[in-house]
């Protein structure tokens, strides 16, 4: 009988224990974001498990983009074939944003769900874009920055973009995040682009299949520039535009090249492109001193993410 009523006893502590850690204020999994996320998703979602991985991803980002950093990228993929390394991209990759793109993003002002995107982000999955008017924005900890020993400052520096991302991001880890106003936002990508840092739009397909976030990344930290650089994971699209020199202004400084996040810029005389390694980020036109830098529109890049053209289709 007290053999009994002590297994009861455990049995009722462990239950309380589960029901604190599931629905306790403090160590709350399951939210009023939670479940919003869970039921955008759909049951598809549900039943092949990238309802979970998104949760994981969304809840955890910090260790999940850090185990990815530190052992996946640099262990893993250099074993991979080139057809492994684009399956493995079509899950997770982005699109490179000139700061123009990014600030119409921000300061849009009307519903867009846009689908099919292809020919802009061209992957088979993960392609959508659905933005509200103007869509919420939450600034959190740069996952990436985050996992380095000596990062880039400041390292709050990625957004989320429309719900149920920015609620989950702010109910889940309110003390790593907060929203922005449009002008907040503005603010950071004008300081990021000045930085030398490069804009870009994030897909995931266990995060519905569309936009959920705009980074501002640094060659130093990110994690998708090096995996594309340094490993040929490639994570990253063009942004539909590739850097052109005026020679007649350009004083061979070097500032670009070293400024360049891709490796895509040498000095001879004057500054030279590399085609094939420009992803029209515009870093360089921002730090060029002599503005002999600029972006100019380039077919074979692929089409821009730039919602103020996409809207009008």
């Amino acid at each position: 009988m007290v053999g009994t009523i002590i297994l009861i006893i455990i049995g009722a502590i462990l239950l309380a224990a589960l029901v604190l850690w599931l629905f306790g204020e403090r160590w709350r999994l399951l939210r009023r974001s939670t479940w919003e996320s869970l039921k955008a998703g759909g049951l598809r979602n549900l039943l092949n498990l990238k309802s979970l991985d998104m949760y994981i991803y969304k809840r955890w980002t910090n260790q999940y983009v850090g185990i990815l950093i530190k052992h996946f990228v640099p262990h893993i993929v250099p074993h991979l074939r080139a057809r492994e390394k684009r399956r493995l991209a079509d899950h997770h990759h982005s699109k490179v944003l000139t700061p123009e793109m990014a600030r119409a993003i921000i300061t849009n002002n009307r519903e867009i769900p846009l689908h099919d995107l292809e020919q802009v982000i061209p992957y088979s999955m993960a392609r959508s874009l659905v933005l509200n008017a103007p869509p919420a924005v939450a600034v959190c900890e740069c996952a990436c920055r985050h996992a380095r020993q000596n990062p880039c400052q400041p390292t709050q520096v990625c957004m989320a973009i429309g719900q149920p991302f920015v609620d989950f991001a702010l109910e889940h880890n309110p003390e790593s995040s907060r929203r922005l106003t449009q002008s907040e936002a503005l603010e950071l990508l004008r300081a990021e682009h000045e930085r030398g840092h490069i804009h870009t739009a994030w897909f995931k397909d266990t995060l519905m299949d569309r936009l959920y976030a705009i980074c501002n990344c640094c060659k130093c930290c990110c994690g998708g520039i090096e995996a594309m650089v340094k490993y040929g994971l490639p994570v990253l699209a063009p942004s539909g535009y590739i850097a052109r020199v005026d020679e007649t202004r350009c004083a061979a400084c070097a500032i670009c090249e070293n400024a360049c996040p891709f490796g895509a810029i040498q000095i001879d005389d004057t500054a030279v492109v590399n085609w094939e390694a420009c992803m029209g980020c515009g870093v360089c036109v921002g730090q060029c001193p002599n503005e002999a830098m600029s972006l100019v529109r380039d077919e074979r890049k692929g089409v821009p993410l730039d919602v103020r053209i996409l809207a009008q289709d």
